[in-house]
């Protein structure tokens, strides 16, 4: 028994320094950044029908008519893609009293060729309304300019590092963590003007402009 104890008496020591807590000393927090000016490659096109009425069994036709006449059109462009949705049938108030129902539609087009979204678009409103066109960049354009970026911004990142333990006379250092965050790409650009100068028998003019895509790479770094 009192060998046992002079044992585990022995180890205490051990363990108590195996759990004291590790000093850090000379650690930097530092970031560093990259952008890039790409052109809007898809332009989104929202349209819609609406009617109203005191039949609301008639208004439903009519719309789902029309609805259905734009999609048939629609399915001879495979290169637009296309999603009907906010159906709502709901009711129009005169004095706190139903005097009428107003049922509508919606119709989003999406499509990266521009001049084929003008046409379509311009065709579509000889029944249907446009709501509003708005511009953003490709998935596949985005993540081609964020992988540049990420190599840009990692770069200048170590640059940084390196020039900070040097300009403070020490030989290296290490990375202790690193984040890399990158803009969404979903800052849709809209054209409003288009959306309400355009007439029923004219197509939307396209102009879809440009964006900003950005990456950042912050951290700490410890100096040997």
């Amino acid at each position: 028994m009192k060998y046992l104890l002079l044992c585990f008496l022995s180890v205490l020591p051990v363990i108590s320094v195996a759990h004291e807590p590790v000093d850090h000393y000379d650690r930097v927090q530092l970031s560093a950044s990259a952008q890039a000016q790409v052109d809007n490659d898809t332009v989104i096109a929202v349209l819609y029908s609406q009617e109203e009425g005191s039949d609301a069994v008639q208004l439903t036709g009519l719309v789902n008519e029309r609805v259905n006449e734009a999609v048939e059109l629609l399915q001879q462009y495979e290169s637009i893609k296309f999603q009907t949705s906010a159906y709502s049938t709901s009711p129009v108030y005169h004095k706190s009293k139903v005097t009428g129902w107003r049922v509508r539609q919606t119709l989003r087009l999406e499509s990266q060729d521009m001049a084929l979204m003008s046409k379509v678009v311009g065709q579509l409103q000889q029944a249907l309304a446009l709501q509003g066109l708005s511009f953003t960049v490709s998935p596949e354009l985005k993540k081609k300019t964020d992988d540049q970026l990420i190599d840009q911004a990692l770069i200048k990142f170590q640059q940084r590092a390196l020039r900070i333990t040097q300009q403070l006379g020490r030989k290296n250092y290490k990375i202790v963590d690193i984040d890399v965050s990158t803009s969404t790409g979903h800052y849709p650009r809209p054209q409003y003007e288009a959306a309400m100068m355009a007439s029923k028998a004219a197509a939307p003019v396209i102009e879809a402009g440009e964006q900003t895509l950005k990456v950042r790479a912050s951290g700490q770094i410890e100096m040997e």
